[in-house]
């Protein structure tokens, strides 16, 4: 297999990490989503379902099925999923749009039930776990890490609070969807140490 490369500059003169590059989901993705700080608490419960979802999967397979993902999960709103039912669950393993995974989709329905029982927003309980920033932009995808010990932290809180399907290496994912790390490589023009530059 040949190796992707790790940065590649786009047909609008802008570099960008080798994996946001070529597909164009992928790229609106890389551009206006990862790594930006996310703290709205509906998309942040939809990363942390999304992310349990794409366990096993490549990023861009659930990126694909996301409006999908949306609309049988009622825009993640939190209430409705909690009240989702075993008939639910029989409707979504036939529905084709989405991952049709028992495990992940009840884990789904159990994770908003968990949100509500929250003694706090679960945009301050996730957050609480992010790391100082970075002294410096990462260069190459070999230094980013699969699990940090935040990650492992935020996963035993949530393991601990009820949650499923969120195991270290998973919410380290999120930390890098959510913007609580910044893990675009330094040439990468949404790098934050590029715009500090």
């Amino acid at each position: 297999m040949i190796p992707r490369p790790e940065i590649i500059v786009g047909d609008d003169g802008l570099a960008r990490c080798g994996w946001g590059a070529a597909d164009p989901e992928y790229r609106r993705y890389h551009d206006e989503e990862w790594g930006r700080p996310q703290h709205d608490p509906v998309r942040l419960f939809e990363k942390v379902c999304l992310e349990g979802f794409q366990a096993g999967l490549s990023w861009i397979t659930i990126l694909r099925r996301r409006p999908a993902f949306r609309e049988v999960f009622h825009g993640f709103d939190a209430e409705r999923v909690a009240a989702m039912t075993e008939d639910d669950v029989a409707l979504l393993l036939d529905e084709e749009r989405i991952i049709r995974h028992r495990g992940k989709i009840e884990a789904t329905i159990q994770n908003a039930r968990a949100t509500l029982e929250l003694e706090m927003p679960i945009d301050e309980l996730l957050w609480s776990f992010a790391p100082p920033p970075r002294a410096a932009a990462v260069v190459s995808f070999a230094e980013v890490p699969s699990t940090t010990p935040e990650s492992a932290a935020m996963s035993t809180e949530l393991r601990r609070r009820g949650f499923r399907f969120v195991g270290s290496t998973t919410m380290y994912a999120l930390m890098q969807a959510a913007g609580m790390v910044d893990d675009h490589l330094a040439a990468c023009h949404r790098s934050s140490h590029a715009a500090a530059a």
